[in-house]
């Protein structure tokens, strides 16, 4: 969140007007970095004149300054220039800028500098003018030294072109590939850059089972539609004149709709949990963590970022008409609160079985529910609306409701975890306790009244109230029946469908239903798609169907890590371009709960295992360890190659009870019920209860030492006999386009019904078992578990002759805690596994030898780091209590410790 500050609220809007008159080379330059960035690298050769917006926040703490940060335009033919001119902003004093640059250009065979540079001057909010002696190239680099934030300081980028030089061609955007779902429409928005004057753009069918169809095929925007499933191809040619064209293609699939109803929520009710790794984790967060996130949160003297249970202590006190404090630390303080008591909600429903520390963590977190809710529901303002920041806001900012001005201000965000935490409260009562239900009503019903057709047109930059509002929809349908959750269902559409003219940031940028590539802020941007799957699976909307799947398949296809994660932090806390996946990723916590939802969306609506097999992943590899073994510390971001210690706190926690409502709602990750048909998503060993399945409800006992083997054994207990079709999840480990495996481990090598062998048919990745089910029928199956070597796309740069190990679900890193040398290239020898009772509270690891000869040992993703002695701080710590580390200290940088890709030998 620290970008954000930076980058969403003082970024250096773009309008129309252009930077120059002048012929402008960089307008059809291809722009690489070396560096992450607050802004899409695109920006820098739009040609657009930049505004900076007046900023008076403090400054921020530091990325650590690099030197030879670069950015570099390539031409697909030689150009000719003298001049080039960078525009530099420091954000109001928020960074600093570079300490200097340098302007290189290629010769051929390497860069050079350019010949007699005079210039290179840094003003602030200006644009630099440097002058050189003429120069013919295909390549330009711009070097920056000491450079805080990456290229954050660099707004525009200009590159003159001489008179004698003659026009490049056309840069041509066709757009992002994408998928469109038959009968509907894919829409065409093309961007085209040129120096000189387009004289003809024209699209056409270069491939394709079908006949396409285009509305405007002579203009940049559009629509086209097609007549038969599979794969396309469609080019965009632009011109200058007949000899300076260019062209640009995209891939379009075209599948069939969903077909039948969406399968059913199984809501997170009492449950408990039978197996070695998930009652390890789990204890680990009902005794430490959460009992953390409620002390912090009750705590005063936090101060940067953070205001907790005080905030709305205040906000009473101002309903009241009483004196009042201001309010404390980010408008969005409210979140981490909310999503505190839904985590305290659903841990509550964990069986402790007898255990003493969980029951007294238990016993608490009951305690502050008590405390908590009569004041949380004290600061909910008499027609509903809840949001403290604006109850106690400064009237001279915040004189209405929803203000398009305050997109920023986080009320749907705040909303939407205030909505899910009291599901949680409801479904832990039993429906006994309906306050925190009532009240949800309450505040949904509030927005209902205000937003919507004939009303105001609105939209929040943090898109968690969308996909709350249809959760909670369904679940009011689900509890009271009649329709009565529609009404929210409706209005999560309509705040998604007023998502135009703004940026890429918040997935704004242009209307949901065309959206055909994840960009911007990577949370923003799985909440957005997450609420569209919902709001496609709920009204068979297919530009929204076409758009979750093009959006599903640019994030899983080009923008996924092997771990699950996604975020590689290029943009302002998101993405980059396609396959531009680095090893410092940035892949924050928050981001992996909003992928999982996002992936449980699709499974929802397609029935189909593969998106199991994502969010699976993403829950073993890029959740499960954010949150070290003792449950005391924690990552907001979770690179593959680190030697970081996690953090006992941030200074912006939205992800302190992120993580645990995530992992801990077992029950709803493992099943998902359909027309007669129950699946098994997950294999965890627990007691669970699965209602409504075929009239009955259904008690499943599972008992596995998954993910160590893959041995499952599922006891199914219907209250009365009823026949039923079970599906149960048939895994796949290739998950990812972008990765490929040595050899294929799928299927299972055998399944039994009551101790028969049965051949049942497998259909979307679930083997079927239909029957008439009786108490104490068993399922057993055994699932293949073995190593694998994975390789990355050759588009990945950061991978290029390195490997990643995995075994079942599980991704595994090397670390230099065990004595070895992890910039080793791998060696040739066979990977075995072994069981480690008394490493890292019991895990399998993986054996084998560095090319050396020398042993090679790897452990899961989700231990790394938790053998790690914590480096010294490199000055004195600001506050005088350890935990007042919502400011961490900076600690000294550490050569890696673990990483998860590994040098691969030839």
């Amino acid at each position: 969140m620290l970008l954000l500050v930076l980058a969403s609220v003082s970024v250096a809007a773009q309008e129309n007007k252009p930077i120059t008159t002048r012929p402008n080379l960089a307008m059809v330059a291809t722009v690489t970095t070396s560096a992450r960035s607050g802004q899409p690298v695109s920006t820098l050769n739009d040609g657009a004149a930049p505004v900076v917006v007046n900023n008076t926040r403090p400054r921020t703490p530091p990325r650590n300054p690099r030197s030879n940060v670069w950015v570099q335009y390539e031409w697909p033919r030689a150009v000719s220039t003298k001049e080039v001119g960078v525009f530099f902003w420091d954000y109001n004093g928020n960074i600093r800028l570079p300490e200097g640059y340098r302007l290189q250009y290629w010769n051929g065979t390497s860069f050079v500098a350019l010949p007699n540079t005079q210039g290179l001057a840094m003003v602030n909010n200006r644009l630099n003018s440097t002058s050189f002696d003429e120069i013919k190239t295909t390549r330009m680099r711009l070097e920056l030294d000491s450079a805080e934030w990456g290229i954050t300081s660099v707004l525009e980028w200009v590159v003159y072109k001489t008179d004698n030089s003659p026009n490049p061609p056309p840069l041509v955007n066709a757009g992002a590939d994408r998928d469109v779902m038959i009968g509907g429409k894919t829409y065409l928005a093309a961007a085209v850059q040129s120096v000189g004057k387009l004289s003809k753009v024209e699209w056409k069918k270069i491939s394709g089972p079908g006949t396409v169809a285009f509305t405007n095929p002579s203009e940049l925007n559009g629509s086209a539609t097609f007549s038969a499933l599979g794969d396309y191809v469609l080019e965009l040619k632009a011109a200058e004149t007949e000899n300076n064209a260019s062209s640009g293609r995209i891939k379009v699939k075209v599948h069939q709709p969903p077909t039948g109803k969406r399968l059913d929520v199984v809501y997170t009710k009492r449950y408990s949990i039978d197996n070695k790794l998930w009652n390890d984790r789990a204890k680990a967060m009902i005794v430490n963590w959460i009992p953390y996130c409620i002390d912090q949160n009750e705590r005063t003297d936090l101060t940067i970022g953070q205001g907790g249970i005080d905030n709305f202590i205040e906000a009473a006190k101002a309903i009241r008409g009483e004196l009042h404090a201001r309010h404390k630390g980010y408008v969005f303080s409210n979140a981490w609160v909310h999503q505190t008591v839904e985590s305290i909600c659903i841990a509550l429903m964990v069986d402790p079985k007898g255990d003493k520390d969980m029951i007294a963590a238990q016993d608490k977190m009951r305690a502050t529910l008590n405390r908590w809710i009569p004041i949380i529901l004290a600061a909910q303002e008499p027609d509903g609306y809840l949001h403290t920041a604006f109850t106690l806001r400064d009237t001279a900012r915040w004189k209405e409701r929803w203000s398009p001005r305050n997109r920023g201000d986080h009320e749907g965000y705040v909303a939407g975890y205030f909505i899910e935490s009291a599901i949680n409260h409801y479904t832990l009562t039993e429906g006994k306790d309906r306050r925190l239900y009532d009240a949800a009503k309450k505040l949904a019903d509030c927005w209902v009244r205000n937003i919507g057709p004939g009303k105001k047109e609105w939209y929040d930059g943090h898109q968690e109230m969308e996909q709350a509002l249809v959760r909670f929809g369904r679940f009011v349908n689900d509890m009271e029946g009649n329709g009565k959750g529609d009404s929210y269902v409706k209005l999560a559409k309509f705040l998604l469908d007023s998502r135009k003219d703004g940026s890429e940031y918040d997935q704004s940028h242009v209307p949901v239903q065309q959206q055909y590539e994840a960009v911007g802020h990577a949370v923003r941007a799985t909440y957005n798609y997450s609420a569209m799957a919902d709001v496609a699976a709920e009204t068979g909307d297919v530009d929204y169907q076409s758009a979750v799947m093009s959006l599903w398949n640019n994030l899983t296809n080009k923008k996924y890590y092997v771990t699950g994660g996604i975020g590689s932090g290029e943009t302002s806390e998101g993405f980059g371009g396609n396959y531009s996946l680095r090893n410092n990723a940035y892949c924050e916590s928050c981001s992996s709960a909003g992928l999982i939802f996002f992936q449980y969306k699709m499974n929802l609506a397609y029935h189909d295992a593969k998106y199991v097999d994502n969010y699976e992943e993403t829950m073993y590899n890029a959740l499960l360890g954010s949150l070290d073994l003792e449950g005391k510390n924690f990552y907001y971001t979770n690179p593959l190659s680190s030697s970081q210690p996690r953090d006992p706190w941030h200074v912006c926690p939205c992800c302190v009870g992120n993580i645990p409502r995530t992992l801990l709602m077992i029950p709803t990750w493992t099943y998902v019920t359909g027309d007669k048909a129950l699946y098994v998503n997950l294999f965890i060993g627990s007691t669970i209860n699965v209602e409504r399945v075929a009239g009955t409800d259904v008690q499943m006992i599972q008992k596995t030492n998954y993910p160590w083997n893959g041995n499952v054994a599922i006891t199914v207990n219907p209250k009365a006999s009823k026949e039923f079709t079970l599906y149960v999840r048939v895994p796949n480990r290739t998950t990812s386009a972008l990765y490929r495996p040595d050899k294929e481990v799928k299927g299972l090598k055998w399944i039994k019904v009551n101790g028969k062998t049965v051949t049942p048919t497998i259909d979307k990745g679930y083997a079927m078992i239909k029957r008439t089910w009786k108490a104490g029928d068993k399922v057993e199956f055994e699932m293949p578990m073995e190593v694998q070597k994975f390789t990355a796309d050759e588009r990945i740069e950061a991978n290029k002759d390195r490997v990643a190990l995995r075994y079942g679900p599980l991704v595994y890193n090397v670390e230099k805690a065990d004595k070895q040398d992890i910039e080793k290239e791998i060696g040739k020898a066979p990977l075995t596994t072994e069981w480690k009772d008394d490493l890292l509270r019991g895990i399998m690891v993986i054996k084998g030898q560095w090319a050396d000869g020398t042993p090679l040992v790897a452990i899961p993703n989700y231990a790394r780091n938790n053998r790690i002695e914590q480096a010294p701080v490199t000055e004195p710590a600001k506050t005088t209590t350890p935990t007042q580390a919502a400011e961490p200290p900076q600690r000294i940088t550490r050569t890696v410790s673990s990483v998860v890709w590994i040098k691969e030998g030839n």
